[in-house]
This record gives C-alpha cells, structure tokens and sequence, in this order.
C-alpha cells in the first residue's frame, strides 16, 4: 500500500508551562508563548488544562468564584482577539461558569478569524487524593464535540478523558482527525507511587492513536503545585503510536509539530480496525445491568490509606 500523494498538512502547536497564582501574569506569558508558536508556523494552538490558573482540585473547599469564568469573559475575549491577529486555530482550556450557576471544565475553541466554534465540557470527572475534581466540575453535558476548521478537524478530550477509549472512539467516529487532550497530570510528592504514571499516561494515548487511526496531541504542565509535580513531557502521536516529538519534564516550551493527516487514511485502511469492528457484540457496554455494577465499584477516594498520604 503506498501513501496518499496527496499529503495533507497541518501545523500545530503545544504550550506548556509553569503555573502562578496569578492569573493575569499566566494568561499574559501564554499569549507571548502563543505568538511564539505562531511565528513557528503552527495553525491550530492547543493550551493546557486549566491554563491561566493553579490546579486548585487538588485541595477540597476552595472558592469556584476564584477561578471561575463566563464564557465570553475576559480571558476568552483576549483569545479571540489574539486568534484573529494571527490568524491561527486556539483550544483555550478554562474552568467555566455559566450565567445559570453551574461550573464545567471546559475548552472553548476559536477559528482564525476569531469566530468562537463551540465549547466542550469535560465528561469524565475524577474524584480522587488530590485530584478532588468532582467537587468543583459537574459531568460534561455537550456530548463529544469535532470542530472543523480551515486547517483540520479535531476534537477536544481533557485529562482524565485520556484513560477512557471509549471517548477516543467516539471522537474518530465523529470525523476527528487529530484529538487533543489538554492536561494537568503528574505524581503527588510524598506518595508512594504504584507504577510509573507517566509511562502509563502516554501508553494509554499512544493506544488510542493506533486503535482509532488518528493523530494525539498531550498538552501537560510543569513545575510544583503545593503537592503535585507536574511532569510535563507534552508529545504529538502519529496514528501508529510513535511519538513525533516531545517536550522536557519541567521546561516551558512551546512544542510545534508538522502532521500528515493523510496518514490517518493510510493506517485506517491498512489494519481496518474500523471497518472491522462488531458494534452489534458491543451492546452490554450500555446495557442497565453493567451500568449498575459499574456505579458499585469502590472509588479510591474513599480509601482511607491513601489519604492518609497526602496528610
């Protein structure tokens, strides 16, 4: 089988960064780090989870006033006007508060031109020793979403979507040709880890590249949080799972990457794995009965070890 002499490209660009307490100063740096990537020639910028503010979820009983934010507001228009200027693609990950009172973990994506194309919710929420997000987030309630852009299609998966395959699956399904997980992940200092976290974290992406025949892009921040150690390492897939480029632990970098997005194409018709596949075997993954059982299992959260850990 020979490539697609027709070679669709696309560049895109990754920010990852150290994170303060304040806000204003974060969301001035990204915006320099932007016109960075711009002048670099990516198209489509793609932010980390909760860019412009600390990881607040890892301690319980802080104020959403804070950090929340409606959508348009400040940071956002900012975006939009900045997407404009340059003429690029911008995923701005933010926690949102709605003029209805309720609070979402969300990436608001603008096109070139500055046009707001959607939003999306974050669906999986975790709940977990110092990632308390359930508290703060409620479930996503805008489904999978795919933005179709000048440059390209993609969707939007924030951090803990990134261990779901299902969700991967969802957004192939719907057109997209790259997906984009913006995180704020790393390892917990003074707890003793179970494996390496890291290594699963970008397995578990590289995964969804192969089985789905499409691009990943991981934006991950740097740097100590109170106590979580961001540790980076932000990387670009290609739909065969080798890691085109990658960034550092703990530098901020802007991370640009080229894609042929002909390959997606290629890969899919070569190992057929959605042309094969038996939705009709998949029926019990909705069914009540499994539903049920799954809502029973124990949440780590509640484990009172592991708590004690983070004491």
């Amino acid at each position: 089988m020979q490539l697609n002499k027709k070679n669709k490209s696309v560049t895109i660009g990754l920010i990852q960064t150290k994170v303060s307490d304040n806000i204003v100063l974060n969301v001035e740096k990204t915006i320099g780090l932007i016109k960075k990537s711009a002048k670099a020639g990516a198209q489509i910028i793609c932010l980390q989870e909760l860019f412009q503010t600390p990881y607040f979820p890892q301690k319980q009983g802080e104020k959403k006033s804070k950090y929340a934010e409606l959508v348009p507001g400040e940071t956002t228009e900012a975006m939009r006007k900045l997407a404009k200027e340059l003429g690029v693609v911008i995923i701005v990950p933010i926690f949102e508060q709605t003029k209805d009172g309720h609070y979402f973990n969300t990436a608001v994506v603008f096109d070139q031109k500055g046009k707001m194309l959607g939003k999306y919710h974050k669906i999986h929420i975790p709940h977990d020793p110092g990632f308390y997000e359930k508290e703060y987030f409620e479930h996503g309630d805008l489904g999978y979403k795919i933005f179709k852009t000048k440059f390209g299609t993609f969707s939007v998966l924030i951090c803990y979507d990134q261990w779901f395959p299902e969700a991967a699956r969802m957004a192939r399904l719907a057109g997209a040709e790259i997906i984009f997980y913006p995180t704020a992940i790393g390892n917990i200092v003074g707890y003793k880890e179970q494996g390496d976290w890291h290594d699963a974290w970008e397995t578990s992406m590289r995964g969804h590249a192969i089985a789905n025949s499409l691009y990943v892009a991981a934006i991950n921040r740097v740097g100590i949080e109170d106590k979580v150690r961001f540790f980076g390492q932000s990387f670009v897939s290609d739909p065969f799972g080798k890691v085109l480029n990658r960034a550092s632990k703990d530098k901020e970098e802007v991370l640009v990457q080229k894609l042929d997005l002909s390959k997606n194409k290629f890969f899919e018709e070569g190992w057929g794995f959605l042309r094969n596949r038996r939705p009709d075997t998949y029926q019990n993954m909705t069914s009540d009965k499994f539903v049920k059982r799954s809502k029973k299992l124990p949440n780590v959260a509640h484990y009172k070890d592991e708590k004690r850990a983070l004491s």
